[in-house]
């Protein structure tokens, strides 16, 4: 299907997910040069017309985050004043996303001032997955479309035989991702159990207890985001020593930074998978435990969708699983 009045363009972040949303959609990328100049500046050649253009721009604010969030803003800017009718900024991952309150005197709530940076440039909509605080949307004034990742992962497991079953578990790793536990357990038919973890700082967790029966049982654990893999790995230990016999980790976005890979591959996981919100490095591809499963096709229909005012509820709904 053609969609005459529709552009979308890749920056920087994730090229590879944009080529994979425009051929589920059935168009071409945007023509767009990205330039860095010798002082470190960011330069932004369109080159094609989009006057009178819904344009979406497809760009993940991951590593690195301030380069990425410029280059967008930059982008912006451009299709503003070259009289785009929209602009569209599809963030897969929205960075910043856990500075969203002041936990102590003097702190920042980086969020909210990146909700304010991307309207002020002229942002007429986002679409994100699975913000790591949901109430982000509502540092706002334009639409966000909130997708999320448990269809997708769901799906994941029950191909692979992992629902339906006594012996299967959801986990949560700590009180705030209980909610996203609950939903993909309901995908499954699985009872949860919880963690409960303090975090003395940032990147740092302390397993305190386990609330739910986990012995002799498979565990998924699931969250929002795997950044340093520190909560995720003493997650899947803790569970293997109070008699998990199997552990899986899911998580939408794949940060992994620092010593992520090695935690993992330490770990008692026996497979972590990731969305591609963000872009894999090789060397974590490599990586034999992780397996990263695309959201292209979930994210063409939810453009499309909102291409054509259509609603987006059907994306949120187990109709997806049904065939399995």
């Amino acid at each position: 299907m053609s969609y005459s009045n529709m552009k979308l363009f890749a920056l920087s972040s994730n090229r590879e997910l944009a080529k994979k949303v425009a051929a589920e959609i059935g168009i071409e990328l945007g023509k767009v040069e990205v330039q860095s100049y010798s002082d470190g500046e960011t330069g932004i050649q369109i080159g094609e017309s989009v006057r009178g253009e819904h344009v979406y721009i497809l760009q993940s604010t991951s590593a690195p985050v301030n380069d990425n969030l410029m280059e967008l803003q930059i982008m912006m800017d451009a299709l503003r004043r070259s009289s785009a009718a929209s602009i569209n900024v599809v963030m897969p991952y929205y960075g910043y996303a856990r500075q969203d309150r002041k936990a102590r005197a003097r702190e920042p709530i980086a969020s909210k001032l990146v909700a304010n940076v991307l309207q002020k440039t002229g942002a007429d909509r986002l679409i994100t997955f699975d913000l790591h605080a949901p109430q982000i949307q509502g540092f706002f004034n334009i639409p966000v479309d909130h997708l999320v990742g448990a269809p997708l992962i769901a799906e994941y497991f029950i191909r692979h035989g992992l629902s339906a079953s006594d012996d299967l578990v959801v986990v949560s790793p700590d009180h705030g991702g209980v909610g996203r536990a609950r939903k993909l357990a309901a995908f499954l038919k699985a009872p949860i159990a919880i963690i409960d973890k303090r975090r003395p700082k940032a990147n740092v967790a302390e397993i305190m207890n386990i609330i739910g029966d986990v012995e002799g049982k498979r565990c998924i654990l699931i969250d929002d985001m795997i950044d340093t893999a520190g909560t995720i790995t003493l997650a899947a230990n803790a569970l293997k020593e109070l008699g998990a016999t199997e552990v899986y980790a899911s998580c939408t976005h794949g940060v992994l930074s620092g010593p992520a890979i090695d935690r993992i591959t330490a770990s008692g996981i026996n497979k972590l998978v990731v969305l591609d919100t963000i872009d894999l490095p090789e060397a974590h591809q490599a990586c034999e435990k992780i397996v990263q499963i695309s959201i292209a096709p979930l994210l063409a229909d939810a453009i499309v969708r909102i291409h054509e005012h259509r609603p987006l509820t059907p994306l949120y709904e187990p109709h997806v699983l049904k065939e399995f």
